[in-house]
């Protein structure tokens, strides 16, 4: 079963925006982690 996830391209600069803030540094681990499950496939 093939999923499919759409990532705009804001969620690419959420790694240099201000990690104080629990929402974005959940937003930029989930993004690390899509990219890294990317690279390992």
């Amino acid at each position: 079963m093939k999923t499919r996830v759409y990532l705009d391209n804001c969620c690419f600069n959420r790694p240099y925006d201000n990690q104080s803030y629990l929402k974005i540094e959940l937003e930029t681990k989930a993004k690390l982690k899509i990219q890294e499950m990317i690279i390992d496939r």
